[in-house]
């Protein structure tokens, strides 16, 4: 018989709070991710928030720091929400995968795609999440929590800035992640993927007033 995948679902007490769930993140071990990354990187942001945003996983300075979007691509994401008119403190930011997964380059740490089987290992939390929060909306950030939640066939380039209809949520939506605007190869197209994604943004927000 087939080995059954581990998987966080141990570690979730489904009467548990918000705030419980987030301390009890702090010892999952449901997948092998926690045995390189510093520490666990929940969700944070106010219950039954208007959006909740989704990312991949943590970066570098998430997994120092212990909070999510708080490097380059929060700060970016920071501006737009503002730009968007959306407040920071009405939504809930998370990530498919709650550990920091990369590899070493010389002195650095660098982002390494999670693999199926750690995303789905992961996936607990975020239901757990989507529960406890409710959003009235929720925003996918780039192809892996869209993907995961959408449909492996879902193209964030094809459907970006598109409400979906989903169980999810009232509103379902998917977006790049604002790492993706960071890495875009010179100024002028800096420039246009942050208009895009802060087109999206507003979108996203008019449709969970």
């Amino acid at each position: 018989m087939p080995r059954t995948q581990k998987t966080a679902a141990a570690f979730i007490d489904p009467d548990a709070s918000l705030n419980e769930l987030r301390e009890a993140s702090k010892g999952c071990t449901g997948c092998d991710l926690y045995k390189h990354a510093t520490q666990t990187v929940f969700g944070e942001g106010p219950r039954g928030a208007l959006l909740m945003m989704i990312g991949e996983q943590p970066g570098d300075s998430e997994d120092k720091e212990g909070h999510p979007f708080v490097g380059p691509a929060g700060r970016l994401l920071d501006k737009a929400l503002d730009e968007a008119g959306i407040a920071r403190k009405q939504v809930y930011v998370t990530n498919m995968v709650k550990h920091f997964k990369y590899i070493i380059r010389g002195k650095k740490r660098l982002h390494k795609k999670p693999k199926v089987i750690e995303i789905r290992a992961c996936r607990p939390w975020l239901e757990a999440e989507i529960e406890k929060v409710r959003p009235q909306g929720i925003l996918c950030l780039g192809a892996t929590p869209a993907q995961a939640l959408l449909g492996r066939t879902f193209r964030v380039t094809k459907d970006r800035g598109k409400p979906i209809v989903s169980n999810l949520a009232p509103m379902v939506m998917a977006t790049v992640h604002p790492s993706s605007v960071l890495r875009a190869p010179d100024p002028e197209a800096r420039e246009e993927n942050y208009k895009l994604f802060v087109k999206d943004l507003k979108v996203a927000a008019e449709a969970v007033k």
